[in-house]
């Protein structure tokens, strides 16, 4: 049993769709509209390469099968080859047809920008695919596809199998795990809240899928008549990428080669004037795309030039290709507590996460005016500031993504709370029994912002205190605790009308490194007793 295989090419584009169609699903707006244009003309760019090739390879059979000793017994071959081309051109037109319709409805091509006029509109698009009654293209395309497959299949080798063109969400392996998609059909899955540049795309993307099931039928028959042998006539230079977009720090992968070419062929290519790697005649594009430049919608335009030198029956011939595309600027996340401010000396530990760059995500960390602490998982990462500001250089396999400045803080004062016997604080308005108070302890409380998003620097304890006794205008007794304890040899001379006069002479705090620091502090709390 035969399956059909997609190219490199292919995966990458209905990876990019899947992940456009998904981003859809959470928000339209005008950036990822413009991404789904991109995508659609990197689609149609694809079919008609797709196209082209389809054209040369029955060209190649014809002429094949005239160089064989027995032309007529190879007939029946070209005549499927002949009528595989029929019936595909037919549907791709049908779709092209209602791909006017959808752009139509959207009030077309605005003439001084170039973009659709109205790229948001969802209504129209949902009245004429999938229809109040269900009547919309959405459904007459279905019956269309089952039918291509059928004839299709007639002409393919036994065993091939096609998938399904018109997959319900229920027989849609990513759809069917979604609760809110999985009981749709075909038209509602593609169609219901889809905007123009979306539905459009959605097309294309059928239009390629019939392509590649043409070219696997052409290829089975090309290969009965050893076609590989073919010699053609015209031979012309191409440039056939994997997707127009990609994110910065991805790879970007193309193919330069010579369409229609043969065995006979030993071209020369190259990169940028870089010589590339030749694998079956098609020189091998690779390179790691760089960042800069954006636009607005986070879009880089870049080019580069193939060039292909090859012996033509006119000579030597160079043919130089300038091809664009465009990098889409990454996007990553930073999550932390204190943001947009960090404190000065601290832990302040963030989580960097990009969801666009997916597997590929590996990044790296440095800081000015500041330490960066890689932290033990993807993404985590301690900043320690030792400057008012501090920058967090985030990079990706060796590519910088961005820049991100933080303002530093200060770490605030921790609260001081005196407490007595009872382990309630001690009230210097009402005041304290002379007789029961015999203890006292003093605590310094974190800020609670503070606490909360850097707990490994907020450790604090009083190192020392005075208590002094005081009767009028005279000072009785005096005496220095660590930070607290008991005070009997004070309260055995205090009588009421007296009052304490608690100091505090000295607050520590732990950082996150274990390393103990005297913060300068002056507090005094006056207790009247009673």
């Amino acid at each position: 049993m035969a399956s059909l295989k997609e190219t490199p090419r292919q995966k990458m584009i209905g990876m990019m769709y899947l992940v456009l169609t998904a981003l859809l699903a959470l928000q339209v707006s005008d950036a990822l509209l413009q991404k789904f244009a991109l995508l659609n003309s990197s689609l149609e760019m694809a079919n008609q390469s797709s196209l082209n090739k389809s054209k040369g390879m029955v060209q190649g059979i014809e002429e094949r099968i005239k160089d064989l000793p027995n032309p007529a017994a190879y007939a029946d071959v070209l005549k499927k080859a002949n009528e595989v081309r029929r019936i595909t051109d037919a549907l791709v037109g049908h779709i092209e047809n209602v791909k006017g319709r959808v752009l139509e409805a959207a009030g077309g091509i605005d003439p001084e920008t170039g973009n659709i006029k109205n790229p948001k509109e969802e209504e129209k698009i949902y009245e004429i695919m999938v229809g109040g009654s269900k009547q919309g293209e959405a459904y007459k395309l279905i019956p269309l596809f089952d039918k291509y497959l059928k004839d299709l299949t007639l002409a393919a080798d036994p065993g091939t199998k096609f998938p399904s063109l018109a997959l319900s969400a229920k027989e849609d392996p990513i759809a069917s795990k979604d609760a809110n998609q999985a009981n749709k059909d075909f038209a509602e899955l593609n169609f219901e809240h889809t905007p123009v540049a979306a539905a459009l795309a959605t097309l294309s993307q059928k239009q390629s899928e019939i392509r590649r099931y043409e070219s696997e039928v052409l290829n089975q028959l090309a290969g009965k008549v050893g076609a590989k042998e073919i010699k053609f006539d015209k031979v012309f230079a191409q440039v056939s990428a994997n997707a127009n977009t990609v994110v910065a720090g991805m790879e970007y992968q193309a193919e330069v080669f010579i369409a229609a070419t043969s065995s006979g062929f030993t071209p020369r290519m190259s990169y940028n004037g870089s010589p590339l790697q030749v694998v079956d005649g098609r020189g091998q594009i690779k390179f790691k795309t760089s960042g800069g430049g954006y636009d607005a919608n986070g879009l880089a335009k870049k080019t580069y030039t193939a060039s292909v030198s090859y012996m033509s029956p006119a000579g030597p011939k160079t043919e130089s290709i300038t091809k664009e595309y465009f990098v889409l600027k990454p996007t990553y996340n930073i999550e932390t507590g204190t943001l947009p401010a960090l404190y000065l000396g601290c832990a302040n530990r963030l989580s960097v996460a990009s969801a666009g760059l997916g597997a590929l995500w590996n990044p790296s960390f440095t800081a000015e005016g500041g330490e960066a602490i890689p932290g033990s998982n993807k993404g985590k990462v301690t900043i320690v500031p030792t400057a008012a500001t501090v920058t967090l250089n985030v990079n990706n396999a060796g590519t910088l993504l961005g820049k991100e400045t933080f303002r530093v803080r200060r770490v605030p004062r921790p609260e001081i709370k005196i407490v007595g016997s009872s382990g309630s604080e001690l009230n210097d308005k009402s005041g304290e029994n002379a007789a029961s108070l015999r203890f006292v302890n003093a605590k310094a409380i974190a800020d609670e912002s503070f606490a909360a998003t850097n707990p490994e620097d907020a450790n604090y304890r009083v190192s020392e205190i005075e208590v002094a006794l005081a009767r009028g205008t005279k000072r009785v007794a005096s005496i220095t605790l660590p930070g607290g304890g008991s005070i009997s040899s004070l309260a055995g001379q205090a009588q009421a009308g007296d009052r304490y006069r608690i100091e505090v002479k000295g607050v520590q705090r732990k950082n996150f490194k274990g390393t103990i620091e005297t913060i300068p502090f002056s507090f005094v709390k006056v207790i009247p007793l009673n």
